[in-house]
């Protein structure tokens, strides 16, 4: 499903993010991408989600090689993964209703289906009986569940959880890892980026640990790689460099964090000025399955 061929990033200010990259994460799979700050955890998700192209080799999603993905099938690639961040994303001023079903109408889902499948969805996460709070009534672990349940909404087949558990306390973790744990049992692949090791020997799933840009450990069952220290965290760790951090820099075609309803870009580019939409959402014609 997803597959990394010798892949390298260098940012243009002279940052190697990734070196000489392989990777293979079949379908179904859950993974832990560990390391400390500036290993490169970051780069390879954003990578994957193609708002980052790599500097060369290859990486090949649901069969589509993202060197030949031209820029206005980025979306139609996105519609297959569901994103959950650490600092939530949600719309204040919607409810926790509006702010799920603000996925499915941003890719053009009928009305009946979003009464359908939005509770459905919350009552997934526990929340159904929160649906019409704002997401300042809600504890954060209750704010993570929202936007994993907007992640899960349009049924993709890949989840990326980038630090879930990282604005909520140790028992919300356990309970944030574990439902996605739950949906990984029912066929979709989940990566899960986390320096909380405890968490990941206790799930006991897959975990490739990335250092400086490489792969230095790929084991399963929970288990770290020789070498790799319990005190390998971002808290004790000062990398060589500094990952990108681009939160307020935007394409077209890629995710904002906003509280306005929709906004536009100011990008000078060939496509002129694209809506732009709060959370993971991407507009996405109903009936085109061009990546299909």
């Amino acid at each position: 499903m997803i597959e990394f061929q010798n892949v390298s990033k260098t940012y243009p200010n002279g940052t190697h993010a990734l070196y000489d990259v392989s990777l293979n994460i079949d379908k179904g799979e859950f993974v832990f991408i560990v390391g400390a700050s500036g290993a490169g955890k970051s780069t390879f998700l954003k990578l994957i989600m193609h708002e980052e192209t790599a500097t060369s080799g290859e990486i090949i999603i649901n069969g589509n090689k993202l060197s030949k993905l031209r820029r206005r099938d980025v979306p139609y690639l996105r519609r297959h993964m569901g994103i959950v961040f650490q600092d939530f994303r949600l719309i204040e001023k919607m409810t926790v209703f509006d702010n799920v079903a603000f996925a499915m109408r941003a890719v053009g889902e009928n009305t009946a289906t979003i009464k359908k499948r939005v509770p459905y969805v919350l009552d997934l996460v526990g929340l159904k009986d929160k649906m019409k709070n704002k997401p300042n009534e809600l504890s954060g672990g209750e704010q993570q569940r929202v936007s994993l349940a907007r992640a899960l909404v349009n049924n993709p087949e890949i989840i990326i959880a980038d630090e879930p558990t990282g604005n909520v306390d140790p028992e919300l973790s356990h309970e944030i890892i574990e439902l996605l744990n739950e949906i990984n049992s029912m066929g979709t692949t989940v990566l899960v980026v986390t320096h909380e090791h405890e968490l990941v020997r206790e799930f006991n799933q897959r975990v490739v640990t990335i250092d400086h840009g490489k792969i230095i450990g790929d084991t399963k069952s929970g288990r770290f790689s020789a070498g790799v220290s319990d005190d390998y965290d971002d808290d004790d760790y000062t990398a060589g460099y500094n990952e990108y951090d681009d939160e307020d820099d935007f394409t077209d075609d890629e995710i904002i964090k906003s509280y306005s309803d929709l906004g536009y870009d100011d990008i000078d580019d060939d496509l002129g000025d694209s809506p732009q939409y709060p959370g993971n959402v991407v507009i996405v014609p109903d009936d085109d399955d061009r990546l299909d």
